[in-house]
């Protein structure tokens, strides 16, 4: 059972992973354990000495991949042109950035010649079905090793007993309030006093952006191209997806922009309470609604957005490498494509809202829409109409008042 020659790690550098390297060589034969970090935007400041720190837990090696703009062009922008917004709120910063971990993961491992993938996830949240969902659709002959249901830890204080008995050093203590998730498209707070969802976020919880009671007085504008659905300029100068989310993070982050605060529905049933900042996200998620408003009739609309809400879940489970994945974003492109134009946003106190937006392909006609005079429009047209859109109603009234006619 326990076989198991080469391991490859997602490796943070906290202090579940820190112990799950020796618990490995432990527990699975002394098999070799690679240490595998991917940057998906998280900040230089997490990623200095892990590789020290990999390698003094007892890796054989340490691996670093970037995928920051992979993660924003292949990612984050086909998802948020789906319109995707899980339970109406949250803008899946966590579960968009596990695919590509998990893809990278997998590559190289089958690279390396390991037989085995490992993750830190616990058995309570929604970060195992992603990743092991994504193992078994792209290496399912690789053995899948989840320590967190199997070691009997369960504790921080058992975590750094357990490296403390082993002499392996970590910069980790036993009071952690937080649980915290970080990539380019925004920070998760989970844990401490946010269990209870009675209790207000602490100051000391927000950690990207501003308190909007404490931001500028003064509002901000930033003028934003769109192309098919992608934002390709910010202030008239063009940028790649990882350069203009990094540069709308920073505009948005200062006026207090992006923060929520729900109780969701994870995939395993239970419901958990999580702290969100998403700055730039939320500019280019408002820009976007902005052209869709111009741009798609009522019907493309509806199904726009019954697509968004499919594929909201499907990124939320883990269901990234699957065909209904692929047919989600076909559907999504052939919308996208007419989502093109300019987006003024207005950034105050809290707040991101689109004041001017223009696109060639908008339908919106100021000739046909005027209140004043115009000669374009026939209203009497609107009394045929009128009839056919009504006529169902008016043939069951009629039919309920011939039944009473016959009784």
């Amino acid at each position: 059972m326990n076989k198991v020659k080469k391991v490859v790690l997602a490796y943070s550098g906290g202090l579940d992973t820190s112990a799950i390297i020796p618990w490995l060589k432990e527990n699975y034969d002394n098999c070799e354990v690679i240490a595998f970090c991917a940057d998906v935007g998280q900040g230089e400041e997490e990623l200095i000495g892990l590789e020290k720190k990999a390698l003094s837990s007892g890796a054989s090696e340490y691996h670093l991949v970037d995928l920051k703009e992979e993660f924003v062009s292949d990612y984050i922008y086909p998802t948020i042109a789906t319109n995707a917004v899980y339970e109406g709120t949250y803008l899946l910063g966590t579960a968009m950035a596990r695919p590509i971990i998990a893809k990278a993961q997998v590559e190289f491992a089958l690279q390396v010649g390991a037989d085995a993938l490992c993750h830190g996830c616990t058995g309570k949240g929604n970060d195992q079905i992603r990743f092991e969902s994504c193992f078994a659709a792209l290496a399912p002959q690789l053995r899948v090793i989840a320590p967190w249901r199997e070691w009997d830890l369960v504790s921080r204080e058992d975590l750094l007993n357990y490296l403390s008995k082993r002499h392996i050093k970590t910069s980790a203590t036993s009071t952690k309030i937080y649980s915290r998730d970080a990539n380019v498209w925004h920070i998760s707070h989970e844990g401490g006093a946010l269990e209870n969802p009675n209790n207000a976020p602490c100051k000391d919880v927000w950690t990207l952006t501003v308190d909007p009671l404490q931001a500028p007085d003064k509002e901000e504008y930033v003028h934003l191209h769109i192309e098919n659905s992608r934002v390709t300029k910010i202030d008239g100068v063009a940028l790649s997806p990882y350069q203009a989310l990094i540069l709308l993070n920073n505009k948005a982050a200062k006026h207090g922009i992006g923060r929520i605060d729900i109780v969701e529905n994870r995939t395993i049933g239970m419901k958990s309470r999580g702290c969100y900042e998403t700055p730039g996200g939320t500019v280019m998620v408002t820009a976007l609604r902005a052209i869709d408003e111009l741009v798609h009739d009522k019907l493309s609309r509806c199904w726009r957005d019954k697509i968004g809400q499919e594929f909201a879940h499907l990124v939320y489970d883990g269901r990234w490498f699957t065909p209904l994945c692929e047919s989600l974003l076909a559907a999504s492109e052939s919308l996208a494509s007419y989502v093109n134009g300019e987006v003024v946003i207005r950034l105050y106190k809290g707040q991101a809202v689109a004041v001017k937006k223009d696109s060639i392909n908008s339908l919106y006609s100021e000739t046909f829409a005027t209140f004043g005079d115009d000669n374009v429009y026939d209203q009497s047209h609107a009394e045929g109409f009128i009839r056919l859109y009504s006529l169902s109603s008016r043939i069951r009234k009629l039919n309920e008042s011939a039944k009473k006619q016959f009784k």
